[in-house]
């Protein structure tokens, strides 16, 4: 496709181009008029060979300390770790002569580093390398601190819930992850170092690097000297750029986006639950405090299918996170089974964490991830890949699998090495609403084969529905209920709760009598006798079935169609009576948003309780 620019912007970066392109268009013809003869070329190659060299050396030195720095200025929020990161950069916004001097007040024969090591770390080797690491560092550095700031910080938690500790998770995820930026910025830190005058001449004048004889030659010999002293400079610049842009025309593996291969368990027939100790039951104390939120949620569920709703910003991706481990709070409690999880490391927690993505390794393949976790069982590897139809996916990248194929690569990699709590982190918030369904339909399937503990952070009250026996429902960092999915969806314990259920036919009145409920001013209706039993308050919330509701031309109630809905291929009519909505399950097309309606609500299908 033809993109269009907008004409000033493609003048502006012309007119850079070609003040750019041209020096090295103007060097062409002195080649014929440079002088050749005169050429010391021993010399020339000396200084070619120290420049090398000495660029290597310093960017080998800049790559061991510069990766480190730049990896903890990626992840400190410290004003100290701030400061020192503008420090470390300075030597970019300084002239090279005055790095130069600076290193002298440090270096130099008459500092107390000179006098120490007697003069030997200027007009050395020793003396060219701190020079060019000085000023070239700061290239790498940056380099590193964006890279690692770029990484997801999601794949260092799911490393360290698969077992890994701080420094294996930075050799083995975070600097494979982040190396092709810092590879770049390495790249020019050597050919910062390589080029580098200023500096080097305060510091280390002999022996001669190639910019520092350079120099020397042009004072002598002038301007025809100096096409053979940069032809060298020039051939390493192209050579670089050629790299570059080879490593730039390496197109990644094709991503896939198709949709024909989410389902989660291939039929493969009855299967033999891999996960031990059924009896195991989580339960938790979590108490965090982040600014002016804090979190204190309370939870003993009886069930191993649990699920935890809210809005967002109520704590549910915290609350996971500390169950987890991966947010350090000594206040919090967690328990599976008998095991004391909260005094445990994420490392040392035996859990499956699950983030939207599923938080898969970029530069594994399946193989790897499989075999990544520190206890990783070969023969459950095998089983599961087998299982979960993953054996011809073993070769692929995470970008070249689709969302449900990522998926069970995630869970055969927690399921190797025999996780018994599986956390999902609203596993299917970024999906259409087709393959939502089918990968929770797919995931259900699964819950059923294994034994473990899984809960699922979501929004959706249908997926919890669908995918927890017990449900938490919590806001602001507090619990609004607890229990089991019938008892919350069929009594909430508020009208918050019911909104955030989505829940419809449900609201707060009174008992005026016995089985007699009144919902809103002169609206009462009769209540299921059996509900009301044990309701000894006269403040009540109700909840009345949608198929208790019949549409009759000679109903008890009057109401008007405020609009009709289809829902999920179900056609629901929204009615209006005495300032009350009622939502209906009706296949009459000839009704119409307006119309007046007669009903008749049978009492056996409503319910009332004590509100919280």
């Amino acid at each position: 496709m033809q993109r269009s620019y907008a004409r000033p912007l493609l003048w502006l970066a012309g007119l850079l181009a070609v003040y750019l392109v041209a020096p090295f268009v103007a060097s062409i013809p002195q080649l014929g008029a440079a002088d050749w003869t005169n050429v010391d070329w021993r010399t020339t190659w000396s200084a070619v060979g120290v420049s090398a060299a000495s660029a290597s050396v310093a960017a080998f030195v800049v790559l061991l300390g510069g990766v480190p720095l730049g990896y903890f200025l990626a992840r400190s929020n410290s004003r100290k770790m701030a400061l020192l990161g503008f420090v470390v950069q300075l030597p970019l916004a300084l002239p090279p002569l005055t790095s130069g001097v600076l290193l002298l007040f440090l270096l130099g024969p008459y500092s107390w580093v000179g006098r120490l090591t007697g003069g030997v770390l200027t007009d050395s080797f020793a003396g060219i390398v701190l020079a060019e690491t000085f000023v070239a560092a700061p290239f790498l550095i940056i380099a590193a601190k964006s890279a690692f700031a770029a990484v997801d910080p999601v794949l260092d938690d799911v490393a360290a819930t698969l077992g890994h500790h701080a420094g294996s998770r930075f050799l083995r995820v975070m600097l494979p992850v982040a190396w092709p930026a810092i590879r770049a910025g390495l790249a020019l830190a050597w050919l910062r170092a390589f080029g580098e005058f200023g500096a080097t001449v305060m510091v280390a004048y002999h022996p001669y690097s190639l910019p520092v004889y350079t120099y020397v030659v042009f004072g002598g010999q002038g301007l025809p000297a100096m096409m053979p002293l940069l032809l060298p400079t020039l051939a390493i610049a192209i050579v670089c750029a050629a790299l570059s842009i080879y490593s730039l025309r390496q197109k990644s593996p094709p991503a896939q986006t198709g949709n024909s291969d989410d389902a989660l368990l291939p039929d493969t027939g009855p299967v033999t639950r891999r996960n031990e100790n059924p009896e195991r039951k989580l339960a938790f104390h979590l108490r965090r405090r982040l600014g002016a939120f804090e979190l204190d949620l309370a939870w003993s569920p009886a069930t191993r299918r649990l699920a935890i709703i809210g809005p967002s910003g109520s704590g549910k991706s915290l609350a996971l996170r500390l169950i987890a481990g991966l947010e350090s709070n000594a206040s919090s409690e967690v328990r599976l089974g008998t095991t004391d999880l909260g005094t445990l490391s994420p490392e040392r927690r035996q859990i499956g964490y699950m983030p939207q993505d599923y938080g898969l390794f970029p530069h594994m393949n399946v193989a790897r991830q499989l075999s990544f976790p520190v206890d990783a069982d070969a023969a459950s590897a095998r089983y599961w890949l087998d299982h979960l139809g993953l054996t011809p996916l073993l070769d692929r990248l995470p970008q070249q699998l689709s969302f449900g194929q990522r998926q069970r690569v995630a869970l055969a990699r927690a399921l190797t090495r025999h996780s018994e709590l599986l956390l999902f982190d609203e596993p299917f918030a970024a999906l259409d609403t087709p393959r939502r369904r089918r990968l929770q339909q797919a995931l259900r399937a699964l819950q059923r084969e294994i034994t473990a503990v899984t809960v699922i952070v979501t929004h959706d009250p249908d997926e919890a529905a669908l995918l927890a026996d017990e449900v938490l429902v919590v806001e602001q960092g507090r619990v609004l209920q607890a229990g089991s999915i019938d008892a919350v969806f069929e009594r909430p314990a508020s009208m918050r709760v019911a909104a955030l259920l989505g829940l419809h036919n449900v609201g707060e009145g009174r008992m005026v009598a016995a089985g007699q409920l009144e919902i809103a001013a002169g609206f009462t209706i009769a209540a299921d006798m059996a509900s009301t039993a044990d309701t000894k308050h006269s403040r009540v919330m109700w909840r009345v079935s949608s198929h208790a509701i019949t549409l009759a031309s000679t109903g008890a109630f009057e109401g008007t169609v405020v609009s009709v809905e289809l829902r999920r291929g179900e056609r629901y009519i929204r009615v209006n009576i005495a300032g009350v909505l009622f939502d209906i399950a009706s296949e009459d097309a000839g009704l119409r948003e307006g119309e007046p309606c007669r009903l008749d609500i049978d009492a056996s299908g409503v319910s009332v309780w004590t509100a919280a």
